[in-house]
């Protein structure tokens, strides 16, 4: 699904000039849910905006399905975040006066799709997600969990094989978390539709229950466990790739 390969990115110059990816190797299969670790400041926001295709690389390449970008301007790119990537953030970023259903439908009709499809795909998304009984909420009528349900349905409507996560449970408590958590996995795992999922987190239960670790130290990433991401991995108890 996702191959990253030798990405690079660099800001400033001269005296200024920092390089935050060094040389980024990393691949995603169809269905996988990756968790991607590391300090702040590594770069890992920088990683998923190329990804996303929010910003250029300077330097390697990034196959996602049967597209090839990494160095190409946003602006041609638009194709990689209408069709290909769905973000979710920290912050559900719901326009409050919106019902659920309008809040997925508005961003397809932005993409261009009519607003009778638009509203048809946010009902199958916001189903997906578990919430058909709360489409025609507000956000303000909502748990936190359910406002993060609604983002999640709005970054797969239209059928977006792949999702950029970036702390998706920093604003929720530990069963809403674990909740989106599951759902997740049940995405992933959809024997008509899997989807694939980079996370982003510091949360190191979270991070345990993705298929894989990542850590992303020094402008390069590796495979990684909890006890190795965290300084834990010269303890009794070893290295699980």
């Amino acid at each position: 699904m996702l191959d990253v390969n030798g990405l690079t990115k660099t800001f400033g110059s001269g005296s200024n000039r920092l390089q935050v990816l060094k040389g980024v190797d990393m691949s995603i299969e169809t269905g996988e849910m990756v968790a991607l670790m590391g300090p702040s400041g590594s770069g890992k926001s920088t990683l998923l905006n190329i990804i996303g295709g929010l910003l250029a690389g300077d330097g390697g390449s990034i196959t996602l399905g049967d597209r090839t970008y990494g160095q190409k301007n946003p602006s041609n790119v638009v194709d990689i975040r209408r069709e290909y990537v769905g973000w979710i953030f920290q912050d559900f970023h719901l326009l409050e006066n919106l019902t659920a259903v309008d809040n997925v439908a508005v961003a397809l009709e932005l993409s261009g799709m009519s607003s009778k499809d638009s509203e048809a795909a946010a009902r199958v998304a916001l189903t997906k997600v578990g919430l058909e009984d709360r489409m025609d909420h507000i956000p303000d009528q909502l748990s936190g969990g359910q406002q993060q349900r609604v983002a999640i349905a709005r970054a797969i409507a239209g059928n977006r094989p792949f999702l950029l996560a970036d702390e998706p449970t920093g604003n929720l408590d530990i069963a809403s978390g674990k909740e989106v958590l599951q759902l997740f996995k049940d995405l992933c795992h959809d024997v008509d539709n899997p989807i694939s999922i980079l996370m982003v987190t510091h949360d190191p239960d979270l991070a345990s229950n993705a298929d894989r670790m990542l850590l992303l130290n020094d402008g390069k990433t590796e495979a990684s466990d909890i006890r190795s991401a965290w300084g834990l991995d010269e303890e009794e108890g070893g290295e699980e790739e």
